[in-house]
C-alpha cells in the first residue's frame, strides 16, 4: 500500500507521521524501550500537539529480535494471533549508553542511535543486516480516518528477497507490491493461496511480520531502496531473524512458529485421483488401478475428489450411496490392493447436507452480525462455514472424519479455506478480518490433529491447499489449479520454491497441470518434474490423467520415474528428518544451498533436491534443458556423465532423462526396493559416492519409515585412500564408487567392477573399511 506521492510528498488527504528524535530511552534486562517524537524539539512547547512513537525492542529466543512500533496503545487487541514458541530462558544484553542503546540476543544485535533523529542498525555477528532510517516507520492517517502503521527496511545494493508465501509472480519480489490476502486465484495471478508474513534476504535474514490481517508490502517498489510493510490500525509488530547462513534463518524461523511434522513415507509414492468434474464410480476408480497394474507402474494412493459426496451435499462427509452403494467393501478391495486412500473434503458446509440443520441448531457454524448463520451461494447453495473457533464445533467436525478414518481413509485433501468473509461474527468473539488469513490455519489443524490422534505421530498428513506462517507444522501443502501449459509448469516451481523460503517444507503440485488437458509431450515432462518433487500427484479438473489416455510411452515414463523415486526414498526421508529438525524445505531453492554464487541468487527454473541432488525440469516441447551448474565436478545421476560446473549447460534430452545433478562430494542413498516408498531402507542399500576430493568427508544417515536414525555411514578421502566408517544397523550394504573404474584394494569387502563403477559389497559384521584407488 503506497503513502507517499514520489519521494517528496505524501498521498493527498494523507497525514504521515513519523519520528524525528529519540527523546527517552528506557532499559531494563530484557528489553529496550525508546520514545521518539514525531517533532523536533527545541523549546517546552514543542512538546504539544504532536504525535509520539513507542518503539518497544525484545527477544523471544536467541539471533531474534522483537520490533513493537505503538501510536495509541489504548485499544484492546482482539486475536487471532500466531502462535509462537518463546524460549523464557533467553539471554538478553541490555546497554544503554550516552551515544547508542543496544540490545543483543546471541549474535543478534539492534543499536539505536540517540542523537542522529531516528536511525537503528540490525547487526549479526559485526555485519550490518538492515535498519529503519529517516521517514522509515510512521503512523498514517487516511482521508477516511482509518489508520496505518508502517515500518521500511533498508534494502542494500544487489539484495534480493524471497518468499512472503507461495506466490506464482517473479521468484525475487525486488519490485513487486505484495497484499498477503488468501484468495483462491489460480497460479497464474499475484494472487495466492497461501500467503506468509515473512521474506527472506539473501543479505542473510529475515523478517517475519506478526499480523494474520492483511499486510501490504512494497518490495523496492514505494522506495527502490527500502522494503515497506504496513497493517492497519494502531500497532506494528515485526521480528529480525538471523542466523550464520539462510538455512539457520529458516531454523530460527522455523522455531519461533514451528517445525513441520514428519508426513508417513506411503505418502511419497505415486497419487492418481478421480479428477474434480470427471464420471467415476468404483468401476471407474478400479479401472485406472488395475491399469496401472496391468503396466506395472506402481501405485500408492488413490484420492477420491468432490463427488465421492452427492452434489450439493458438500461437505457431508456420506458416500453418494447412487454411486458407491458399497462404501466399506469398496474400500477394503482397494486397500487389499496395497493402497492408501484420500478423500477430499472442506470446511464448507452446504445447506442441503443434514450437517447444515446440526451446525445450525448447536451454534457451530460462522455467524452473521444479526445472529443468523452466514451463507453464501458461491461453491454449493447456501454453504455455511465452519467455526473452529468453537471448541465444540471442532470436536463435531472431527469426529465426522473420525467415521470415515474408521473405515479406511488414511488422510484428507483439506482443499480451500481462503474465501472467507469478514462481515461476520466468531464464537470467541475474534476479529474476522484477521480471522480471513488464520481460518486456514485452524482448519487444518483441526484435521491434522485427529489424524494424528488416530493414526499417530509421523503417520498423518493433509493435502492443503491453503496456509498462513504456522501453517507448515501440518504438512503436505499442494500449489492450486495450474493450468496444462509449460508456463504454467514454471509458474508452479516459482511458488514451490518461494513457499519454500517461507518455512514450508513439503510441497506438491497436479501433474500435467489442472486446468485443461496436456499434451502427451508436457505430461511426460511433468511426470519428471513431479515425480522428483517432495509428493507426486495426478490431479485434473475435466479429464483424467491415466498415462495411456495420453500415449502409450507415458505409461513407460511414468514407470520409470516413480521406480526411480522409490530407490531415492531412504535419501529423500533422510532428508524429510532432517526437515523437522531445521524447518529446511526438501525442495531448494538454489539460493539456499549456494548462498556465495552470485548466479544461484535469481535462480527459479531449478531446484536442489535435498543438499544433494540438482533438479532442472525440461520447460519446451523440444526437450532442451538450459541450467545452471556451481563450481565442482557435477554427475548425471541417470547416466553418469560428469560435467564441469562453474557455468551454463545446454542440453537435449528424451523423456526418461533431465538434468538430475549429484553435488561433488556427495553420498547418496539408494534403496533396494523400486516398488514401493516404505520400505526397509538400510536392508540391501547402496550408498553411490561421487566426486570425493583429496581431505574431503561425505556423510549420509539413513532411517527407518518411522524417522528413527538406523546407519550413519562416512567417508573420508586422504590421497588415493578412502576410509569408510558405518555406524548403526547390522544389514547388508554396499559402496558404489561412482566414476571410479577399479580399485586396488578393498579391505573389509568385495570389490566388482560396473557400468556405474566399483561396487564395494561390504562384509557382514564390518564397521570400517579401507579402500586403495
Amino acid at each position: 500500500m503506497k503513502f507517499t506521492d514520489g519521494y517528496w510528498h505524501v498521498r493527498p488527504g494523507v497525514t504521515l507521521n513519523y519520528p524525528v528524535e529519540v527523546r527517552s530511552v528506557r532499559s531494563s534486562p530484557e528489553q529496550l524501550t525508546v520514545l521518539a517524537s514525531c517533532k523536533k524539539i527545541i523549546k517546552r512547547g514543542d512538546t504539544l500537539n504532536t504525535a509520539i512513537l513507542t518503539v518497544n525492542y525484545t527477544s523471544p529466543m536467541p539471533d531474534v529480535i522483537a520490533v513493537e512500533l505503538v501510536h495509541h496503545s489504548g485499544k484492546l487487541p482482539k486475536g487471532p494471533v500466531f502462535e509462537k514458541h518463546v524460549d523464557e530462558g533467553v539471554q538478553v544484553s541490555v546497554e544503554n549508553g550516552e551515544e547508542i542503546a543496544t540490545l543483543t540476543s546471541g549474535k543478534l544485535s539492534v543499536q539505536v542511535n540517540k542523537n542522529e533523529g531516528w536511525s537503528t542498525h540490525f547487526i549479526y555477528n559485526g555485519k550490518r543486516l538492515t535498519g529503519s532510517g529517516y521517514k522509515s516507520p510512521g503512523h498514517m492517517k487516511m482521508p477516511d480516518q482509518s489508520t496505518f502503521i508502517r515500518e521500511q527496511l533498508d534494502l542494500g545494493v544487489g539484495e534480493y528477497i524471497y518468499g512472503l508465501g507461495e506466490r506464482f509472480t517473479p521468484f525475487v519480489k525486488n519490485g513487486q507490491v505484495v497484499d498477503l490476502w488468501n484468495e483462491d486465484g489460480g497460479t497464474c495471478s499475484e494472487q495466492a493461496y497461501k500467503n506468509v508474513p515473512f521474506y527472506l534476504s539473501n543479505y542473510g535474514y529475515g523478517v517475519f511480520v506478526d499480523h494474520p490481517e492483511r499486510v501490504s508490502y512494497e518490495v523496492a517498489s514505494e522506495v527502490v531502496s527500502k522494503v515497506q510493510f504496513s497493517v492497519p490500525g494502531e500497532t506494528l509488530k515485526y521480528y529480525i531473524i538471523g542466523g550464520s547462513n539462510l538455512k539457520e534463518v529458516l531454523n530460527n524461523y522455523t522455531k519461533l512458529t514451528g517445525k513441520p511434522a514428519l508426513p508417513p513415507a506411503w505418502s511419497y509414492g505415486l497419487w492418481l485421483t478421480t479428477s474434480f468434474t470427471t464420471s467415476y464410480d468404483e468401476g471407474t476408480v478400479n479401472s485406472f488401478i488395475d491399469g496401472m497394474i496391468e503396466r506395472e507402474i506402481p501405485l500408492h494412493v488413490f484420492h477420491f475428489d468432490c463427488f465421492w459426496m452427492k452434489e450439493f451435499h458438500w461437505c457431508d462427509f456420506q458416500w453418494d450411496k447412487d454411486v458407491f452403494p458399497d462404501p466399506q467393501g469398496m474400500l477394503n478391495r482397494l486397500k487389499s490392493k496395497g493402497l492408501n486412500i484420500s478423500v477430499w473434503i472442506n470446511s464448507y458446509i452446504a445447506q442441503q447436507s443434514y450437517l447444515f440443520d446440526e451446525g445450525k441448531e448447536n451454534g457451530y457454524l460462522v455467524k452473521t452480525k444479526d445472529g443468523d448463520v452466514w451463507q453464501w451461494d458461491r461453491w454449493q447453495g447456501g454453504m455455511g462455514l465452519v467455526d473452529f473457533t468453537n471448541p465444540a464445533a471442532v470436536r463435531w467436525y472431527q469426529d465426522k472424519l473420525r467415521a470415515l478414518i474408521d473405515m479406511g481413509v488414511d488422510c484428507f485433501k483439506t482443499d480451500f479455506g481462503e474465501r472467507i468473509p469478514t462481515d461476520v461474527v466468531y464464537f470467541d468473539g475474534s476479529d474476522p478480518v484477521k480471522m480471513h488469513n488464520y481460518y486456514t490455519h485452524l482448519y487444518n489443524k483441526a484435521v491434522f490433529e485427529v489424524l494424528e490422534e488416530t493414526k499417530g505421530k509421523n503417520e498423518a498428513m493433509v493435502f492443503a491447499r491453503s496456509a498462513t506462517a504456522g501453517g507448515q507444522q501440518f504438512p503436505v501443502h499442494w500449489g492450486g489449479d495450474c493450468s496444462a501449459t509449460y508456463n504454467s509448469m514454471a509458474e508452479t516451481l516459482r511458488g514451490g520454491l518461494s513457499l519454500g523460503l517461507s518455512g514450508f517444507s513439503f510441497w506438491s503440485h497436479d501433474i500435467g497441470g489442472f486446468e485443461s488437458t496436456a499434451t502427451p509431450d508436457l505430461y511426460k515432462r511433468w511426470s519428471a518434474f513431479g515425480l522428483l518433487s517432495s509428493h507426486s500427484r495426478l490431479h485434473g479438473s475435466q479429464s483424467y490423467r491415466v498415462p495411456w489416455l495420453f500415449d502409450d510411452e507415458a505409461s513407460d515414463v511414468l514407470r520409470h520415474f516413480t521406480k526411480l523415486k522409490s530407490t531415492l526414498m531412504p535419501y529423500l526421508y533422510g532428508t524429510s528428518v532432517e526437515a523437522t529438525r531445521t524447518g529446511v524445505p526438501v525442495m531448494r531453492a538454489m539460493v539456499l544451498e549456494f548462498p556465495g554464487d552470485a548466479a544461484c541468487e535469481t535462480l527459479d527454473r531449478q531446484y536442489m533436491l535435498g543438499d544433494s541432488l540438482l533438479v532442472a525440469p525440461i520447460f519446451n516441447d523440444e526437450g532442451t534443458a538450459k541450467y545452471y551448474l556451481p563450481e565442482g565436478r557435477w554427475t548425471n545421476f541417470l547416466s553418469g556423465n560428469v560435467v564441469e560446473g562453474g557455468r551454463w549447460v545446454q542440453e537435449r534430452h528424451d523423456y526418461f532423462s533431465l538434468p538430475l545433478m549429484v553435488r561433488p562430494g556427495s553420498l547418496i542413498a539408494v534403496g533396494a526396493n523400486d516398488l514401493r516408498p516404505d520400505y526397509d531402507y538400510a536392508d540391501g542399500i547402496a550408498l553411490h559416492l561421487f566426486e570425493l576430493g583429496d581431505g574431503e568427508t561425505a556423510s549420509a544417515s539413513i532411517c527407518d519409515v518411522s524417522g528413527v536414525h538406523e546407519l550413519e555411514v562416512k567417508v573420508t578421502r586422504q590421497g588415493r585412500t578412502l576410509t569408510v566408517t558405518a555406524e548403526g544397523a547390522d544389514k547388508p550394504w554396499e559402496l558404489v564408487l561412482r566414476g571410479i573404474a577399479n580399485v586396488a584394494s578393498a579391505d573389509g569387502g568385495t570389490a566388482s567392477e560396473g557400468d556405474l563403477g566399483v561396487t564395494i559389497a561390504v562384509d557382514r559384521g564390518v564397521r570400517a573399511l579401507s579402500i586403495e584407488l
